[in-house]
């Protein structure tokens, strides 16, 4: 299945520009960490929503095991390699915590991105979903931006100028995904959404539901996971 690029990139400018937006709120008022739990519970949720109702039945019925297998598999060496990655330059960058900061800002957002591109290999309306649930992630990853560069003595102009570049960073990896889903025979494009599969539940387990329990929650802040999954479900039966 071939991706229109321009369709691409246009659901890709919404995740791009609520990087930009959470990262200039930040600047105006600190979220406080409730409200953050909250907002990470309903973006896990939207996104499990999509991978649950969308794009894992749609791996179901093309019916190609390995394929499957194989993309899922290097998705999850990837994800575990990016964490390994990241912890290890955190260890060596303890002077440099900013820099370190950004760069893995910038490959998470880029991932982001190539996911959009990848998820068209389902239809444009799995594209559309997933951009729902990753436009509220990209949200609160801005906001982290600002708060992470203003507590590092770093103006407003310098916020907002990374948070531009980290807007660049999706809308470029969701042209590489859209170009790549272009590019490969019908049989790769399993392995290729697999991969995707993949790093979405690795999203959505590892960093979104584990940096909402850092703090104390409360069933508000829990049930707002399922809130979440209900209200893309919902989205997807009616559109």
């Amino acid at each position: 299945m071939t991706a229109d690029l321009s369709t691409v990139l246009k659901y890709a400018a919404m995740p791009a520009i609520a990087v930009v937006l959470g990262a200039l709120a930040s600047l105006v008022r600190q979220p406080s960490a409730g409200l953050r739990s909250a907002i990470q519970h309903f973006a896990a949720g939207t996104v499990f929503s999509v991978l649950a109702v969308e794009l894992l039945p749609d791996l179901m019925h093309r019916r190609l095991p390995w394929p499957t297998f194989i993309g899922f598999t290097v998705g999850v060496a990837f994800m575990l390699a990016l964490k390994w990655f990241g912890e290890k330059g955190e260890s060596e960058n303890a002077g440099r915590n900013t820099r370190s900061l950004v760069t893995a800002m910038g490959v998470d957002t880029s991932l982001d991105g190539a996911l959009i591109g990848l998820s068209f290999a389902a239809g444009a309306k799995q594209g559309l979903l997933l951009t729902i649930g990753l436009v509220l992630e990209l949200l609160f990853l801005g906001v982290s931006c600002g708060t992470s560069l203003r507590g590092s003595g770093q103006s407003g102009f310098k916020v907002a100028g990374t948070a531009g570049l980290l807007g660049l960073t999706v809308l470029a990896g969701a042209g590489l995904g859209a170009l790549a889903l272009n590019a490969v025979a019908p049989v790769y494009v399993d392995a290729l959404l697999s991969f995707g599969v993949a790093a979405l539940l690795y999203l959505v387990t590892e960093e979104l539901l584990v940096e909402a329990h850092e703090e104390r929650e409360t069933p508000v802040q829990t049930a707002m996971f399922f809130l979440g999954f209900i209200l893309l479900f919902m989205i997807d039966m009616l559109v």
